[in-house]
């Protein structure tokens, strides 16, 4: 369960630090520069421990495809984008996935 916790801490920074991203405008602003640097550095420091215990592709697709979802709930928050019905459905696509990795594969777990 540890290794799910890393993971999902490793999501939570990887979204922070894409989301600042966008804020840094091309690097050029030093606090969102700050945040994307320490955010992916958090980001796969965790996911390097997930990879103790988690196969390097589920954790992978867990990491995408929540990864995905999140940032585009937080492009739509923070930057008023918007997403079409295709654009939806692709995601619930993606999420179904990675359940069908979690709840029916045998590779989820050494």
């Amino acid at each position: 369960m540890q290794a799910y916790m890393a993971l999902g801490l490793a999501i939570v920074a990887e979204v922070i630090a894409t989301s600042a991203l966008k804020a840094s405008e091309g690097f050029t602003r030093p606090g969102p520069s700050a945040i994307v640097v320490l955010g992916y550095g958090l980001a796969f420091y965790c996911l390097s421990l997930t990879l103790k215990t988690v196969p390097v592709g589920v954790a992978y697709a867990v990491w995408s495809g929540l990864g995905i979802v999140l940032i585009t709930v937080a492009g739509y928050v923070l930057y008023r984008q918007r997403i079409d019905a295709a654009a939806l459905i692709g995601m619930a696509l993606i999420v179904a996935g990675v359940a069908v990795i979690q709840l029916f594969s045998k590779t989820t777990t050494h």
